[in-house]
């Protein structure tokens, strides 16, 4: 209540910010401060500028004015006064200037004309629009015969419509004699002006009921056009005619159609020009014919078209773009084709503008002596004429004020006298239209005054930011200031902010902020204080949260959420399911700071969230929960109950039963409550439901019962395994029909249009009908008006429309149960609305506060709740970004939209773009749709910082400079003022040099750095800067080119007499180790396996002399022995296994090692070729591999 009660002080103060900006401030809405000032007449309520009546009805010209003293009401008609006490058929309202004209017995006509209100007090005169009155008409069409019209296949056709003029024009429609509507096609369809039109005619198309009709809106008539009889003639049915006259046997070759080009028929020729108003609907139409039916497309020579704007109707034929814009002007081009031809036609649209306000003018309280100004600016195409006049009379004839200077669309005030309060009215107009504001000047003088109520207490939680109000009035402005406890300095700076319509707040409220603080306003005239109190609690924590449990079916499960809170606040701990309620069962038992859940169930597995709330915060936490099947005992076997047996009804009563039975065996496990259901064979035969249940310990219960019911009821039990069968059903037992006991639930009222009410219920059952004959009386009323209620009685329905109602007007709505023994009780009352329409007034006093380059503030006066005409959704504002404040960059976006919930009166609008004209309007809305919007204000944001430059490139590298250029942002957001270029050496291990900063003005876009280390990398930071600081970093890196000199000093390390010496020890180590090796191999003997070699009989096996220079002693033969018991293959031959390796594996095939011819001819891949009887000489490949 403490938050509301806050925001609901903040949105009346936040309203007087506008007052502070123009040195001007506003009546405050206080009734008790209202009461006591004095007030020029402002006008609150007319009727539109072009009003059409209906002539069956009363004529109410609206006329409402507030002002102190109580503004006096005249009016003037087609421009002379308007003597209403000489018509006895003119009244005007009591206290107000609204007209009513009784036109009972007279012609409508006599009271056309153009009026015009004006409210007068004795500190000036405001006056309303010009309000054009005309008669609504809905003439009868014409009396004419509509021959019938023959028309061969294939051709092109119009049926005109030519409806009687009517006020308004009326919608045009073709439908049948059986009132259904006409199918249209690409090829038939209807065009704006409500002919229908034919690409190309059809067999059929033939019929005798195409039927025009013409529906007025304001009088809700319909006339109709007589039937056009439509006769198609395809060529056959011509070759037969032209047979029987000149005795020819065909005159055409066949009976199709000659195909054709396309052709335009609205709008003809190449080329059209159409003119549209700004803010209304843009119709361009294309209509063609051709056959085959030609396809029509639109483009927009000059641009896109406006997204979510543009709409392409009527199968491709009409192109509309809604809510006009100046960008929307340009040609567009629709494109006709068949497979014949393409043919265009160019459209040039010219966008013209009725007056729309730019800035309009504000009411202006000003205390003697004080400066002033009023500002009425507007625009439209073209130009509007702004001509100001004081208490209705053009300000060239009102009396000189030497105090008072008009310059075009301002009125500068110096030093205004007391007495010199005024009505002005601005009137800017063009040819399209025109726009009247009336605004005044009142001259106060008052001492201070504190609207916020005194001592009132704020609330925040800690961290959170605190407002504290300070709304005051007086004249002159009243200065407001702040201090805290007794504190004798004023709170300013860190972390106060004071706004200047006098709220402090606090940006992270602590503890310490806590206190009494007090607000003083105080001008030339006095001075007044007042005291508010801030209270800064703890933040409400989850200490302990729940953790996910996994429990066995007929276990208990507890959730712990042990919370800590502010002590001074209320908490309120819930406890969901799946973020639902809680089951209703006394199984989930709630603690302070648990959830146990007991003999738990499979249904019970889920997300269970704990929220403990306060009045001013709250916090949660879930965990979840998995049910397991218990885990079985093998000693004992628990299984469910067995069904209970013998039941009997005794004690039997017109509304109660006594049931008994025997309970089944229990199977080891105790039952716990036995389950008692019935079926009404009556209403619902065949259904089981659940009536009651009673403790296992029990055999008997006590069963209320309903009347006109047929019970049947059996019994379950419930043990920790399950529930049992049911039992069988015990005999029948009907009950009387009775009055009902009770009435339809979920009664509602509420509109579906704006003229009706729809009342909704639940229907009863049968079971609640409680006897034949179930109907229901439905009543309602106009709450707070009616005394009595109307009523009607229906049957087999659960809802019932009430038509005629006025818009969104209170009802009070009530249902009745009524069957043929009697009625119900006494039925609940329910307030609902008849339908709602949409709003009819735009909000007031819209301005705008700019706080930064990217965020501005909106602030208007909400609209009377009359005036929203429903449930108040809220308001939209519409803003969009006109242009950049760079004269060279034009700009132009789609409108974006923010809503704010509520009544609310302000709303920020975020993201905007710097630098920048930004337009915006405000509406209303409620559940139907939008209000009118307000006048179009606009405002500037201010410079931001720039964007990141377009782009940075090195162009030039020397040995010892580098050359940079760069582009400029394409975000300016501002005036440049120069660039800032930062750099530093990187070397190899990617550490940074000292950093170097050069400042760069703006006009430039490269520069050289000389005096660069040559072969050096370096990175740069470059970004712009405009008045409001530096902008983003973009970054490149450079290498400077290598001295040319550098090659000669390199040394050449293979002419090094260091380095050739230790390769020579290298190799020389090498040789060494080889030797030693292979004099190892010859002190080991011969192998066993040269034994195995000598007893071989196999003359290609035996081993070589010694004095051949080879390894006698081991072949390797040897290992391509096959192994005993092993398989040869059929040749003879023996595959070398996958793991030797050869010379031929390692040297690629050819046995050559390097490119010097080191061990060339010394080892091949290949056996050498020797004209001798010797087997060839096997290679030693465990030496070789000891070498690699």
């Amino acid at each position: 209540m403490e938050r509301t009660r806050t925001r609901l002080g903040a949105a009346v103060f936040l309203m007087l910010i506008l007052g502070h900006l123009g040195n001007a401030l506003e009546v405050p809405l206080d009734p008790k401060v209202l009461e006591e000032l004095a007030q020029p007449p402002t006008i609150t309520q007319q009727s539109p500028k072009d009003y059409i009546i209906d002539p069956r009805e009363s004529i109410v010209i609206h006329c409402e004015a507030k002002g102190k003293p109580h503004p006096s009401f005249s009016w003037t008609r087609n421009g002379t006064h308007f003597d209403i006490d000489q018509d006895p058929k003119v009244t005007m309202r009591p206290r107000s200037g609204t007209l009513v004209v009784d036109i009972s017995g007279e012609k409508a006509e006599t009271y056309e004309g153009i009026y015009q209100c004006t409210a007068r007090n004795k500190h000036g005169a405001a006056v309303s629009n010009n309000i054009v009155i005309r008669q609504s008409r809905s003439p009868l069409w014409s009396k004419e015969r509509n021959e019938p019209i023959r028309v061969q296949e294939g051709e092109a056709l119009v049926l005109h419509c030519r409806p009687p003029a009517g006020l308004p024009p009326p919608i045009i429609f073709w439908m049948d004699v059986n009132f259904q509507r006409l199918p249209q096609s690409s090829r038939v369809f209807q065009a704006l002006n409500g002919d229908l039109y034919f690409s190309n005619v059809l067999k059929e198309d033939s019929r005798n009921d195409y039927i025009c009709y013409a529906r007025f809106p304001h009088t809700q008539t319909i006339q109709q056009k007589q039937p056009i009889t439509l006769l198609v003639l395809n060529l056959d049915a011509v070759n037969e005619t032209v047979a029987a006259l000149f005795n020819e046997t065909d005159l055409f070759s066949d009976g199709l159609a000659e195909e054709r080009k396309p052709t335009f028929l609205i709008p003809s020729g190449s080329s059209s020009s159409k003119m549209v108003l700004r803010g209304q609907v843009l119709e361009l139409e294309c209509i063609t014919e051709g056959l085959p039916t030609p396809e029509v497309s639109w483009s927009k020579l000059s641009g896109e078209f406006p997204d979510k704007r543009t709409s392409i109707v009527t199968f491709q034929k009409i192109l509309r773009i809604v809510n006009v814009s100046d960008a929307d002007a340009g040609e567009y081009r629709c494109t006709a084709h068949n497979r014949l031809a393409s043919v265009h036609h160019t459209i040039r649209v010219t966008v013209k503008a009725a007056p729309y306000w730019l800035t309009t003018p504000r009411n202006l309280v000003l205390a003697p002596k004080e400066k002033g100004q009023l500002i009425c600016r507007a625009s439209g195409t073209p130009k509007p004429t702004i001509n100001w006049a004081m208490n209705g009379i053009p300000i060239e004839n009102s009396p000189e004020d030497p105090n008072r200077k008009v310059e075009g669309d301002t009125i500068i005030f110096e030093e205004v006298q007391t007495g010199s309060s005024a009505v002005y009215q601005c009137n800017a107009s063009n040819e399209y239209g025109y726009l009247l504001s009336n605004a005044f000047v009142n001259v106060l003088s008052e001492t201070p005054r504190v609207l916020t109520p005194a001592n009132q207490v704020y609330q925040v939680i800690r961290n959170n930011h605190a407002l504290l109000d300070c709304s005051s009035f007086g004249s002159p402005i009243p200065k407001i200031t702040w201090f805290k406890d007794s504190q004798s300095s004023t709170l300013e700076g860190d972390p106060y902010l004071l706004h200047e319509n006098g709220t402090l707040e606090i940006y992270v409220a602590q503890a310490l902020n806590s206190g009494k603080y007090i607000c003083v306003a105080r001008n030339t005239l006095g001075i007044a204080e007042n005291h508010v109190y801030l209270e800064v609690k703890e933040p409400t924590r989850i200490l302990k949260q729940p953790k996910y449990k996994v429990a066995q079916r007929n276990r208990n499960v507890v959730f712990e959420c042990k919370v800590k809170h502010d002590p001074t606040l209320i908490p309120i701990m819930i406890w969901l399911k799946d973020n639902g309620e809680l089951p209703d069962d006394e199984r989930f038992l709630v603690d302070s700071d648990s959830l146990t859940i007991t003999d738990v169930t499979e249904n019970d597995a889920g997300t269970y969230t704990c929220i403990m709330n306060t009045t001013l915060d709250h916090d949660s936490a879930s965990a979840e929960l998995t049910v397991v099947e218990a885990a079985p005992t093998p000693a004992t076997i628990y299984e469910q109950p067995d069904p209970p047996t013998d039941l009997e009804l005794t004690d039997m009563k017109p509304r109660s039963v006594q049931l008994t039975w025997i309970p089944g065996d229990e199977h080891n496990s105790p039952i716990h409550k036995f389950v008692i259901q019935y079926t009404d064979s009556l209403h619902d035969h065949g259904h089981w439901h659940n009536l009651t249940h009673v403790p296992g310990s029990k055999t008997t219960a006590h069963l209320e019962l309903s009347p006109y019911v047929h019970y049947s009821f059996r019994v379950l039990a419930l043990n920790a395994v399950g529930l049992s069968d049911p039992s069988n059903p015990s005999h029948m037992y009907k009950t009387n029909p009775a009055a009902p006991d009770e009435n339809p639930s979920g009664v509602k009222g509420f509109g579906t249009e704006h003229d009706n009410l729809m009342i909704l219920w639940k229907p009863m059952s049968g079971l609640q009908a409680n006897g034949p004959g179930l109907q229901y009386k439905v009543m309602w009323r106009k709450k707070d008006v009616d005394k009595n209620w109307t009523s009607v009685t229906v049957a087999n329905v659960s809802k019932f429309m009430v038509s005629g109602t006025p818009t969104f007007t209170p009802y009070e709505v009530k249902v009745q149960a009524i069957n043929n023994n009697g009625i119900g009780p006494d039925p609940v009352v329910v307030t609902g609305h008849s339908g709602e329409d949409l709003p009819v007034q735009a909000p007031d006093n819209v301005q705008v506060l700019v706080l930064n380059s990217t965020l501005a503030e909106v602030h208007w006066e909400p609209v009377p709740p009359k005036t929203v005409r429903g449930h108040l959704k809220g308001y939209k504002v519409y803003y969009w970004r006109e242009r950049s404040l760079h004269k060279h960059n034009p700009h132009r976006v789609e409108k974006q939209l923010l809503t704010f919930s509520g009544n609310k009166s302000h709303g920020m609008l975020p993201g905007l773009q710097p630098y920048s004209l930004y337009l915006f309007n405000v509406m209303v809305y409620n559940g139907k749709g939008e209000g009118p919007a307000s006048s179009n204000l606009q405002f500037e944001t201010p410079e931001g910082v720039p964007g990141r430059p377009s782009f940075l490139r090195i162009t030039n590298s020397n040995l010892n400079n580098l050359t940079l250029e760069w582009g400029p942002p394409n975000d300016l957001n501002g005036h440049l003022t120069g660039y800032i270029l930062k750099y530093q050496q990187v070397n190899n291990s990617n550490e940074l040099g000292p950093m170097e900063e050069l400042a760069l003005p703006a006009n430039k876009t490269s520069i050289t750095l000389p005096n660069l280390k040559y072969s050096t990398r370096y990175k740069f930071y470059f970004n712009a800067k405009t008045g409001q600081g530096a902008g983003p970093v973009i970054t490149e890196e450079a290498v400077t080119i290598m001295d040319e000199a550098m090659p000669s000093r390199q040394v050449d390390i293979a002419t090094q007499g260091w380095f050739i010496g230790l390769m020579c020890a290298i190799a020389l180590l090498i040789l060494v180790l080889l030797i030693i090796c292979f004099i190892k191999r010859n002190k080991g003997g011969k192998y066993p396996v040269k034994e195995k070699e000598d007893a071989h009989t196999d003359p290609e096996f035996q081993p070589m002399k010694e004095d051949d220079c080879t390894f006698g002693e081991y072949s390797d033969t040897e290992d391509h022995k096959p192994l005993k018991g092993s398989r040869t293959p059929s040749n003879g031959t023996v595959h070398r296994d996958s793991s030797d390796d050869s010379l031929v594996d390692y040297g690629g095939g050819d046995g050559q090692f390097n490119e010097d011819g080191s061990f060339i001819g010394q080892y091949s891949g290949k056996s050498s070729i020797r004209e001798t009887a010797e087997g060839p000489s096997p290679v030693n490949t465990t030496a070789m591999n000891s070498f690699v």
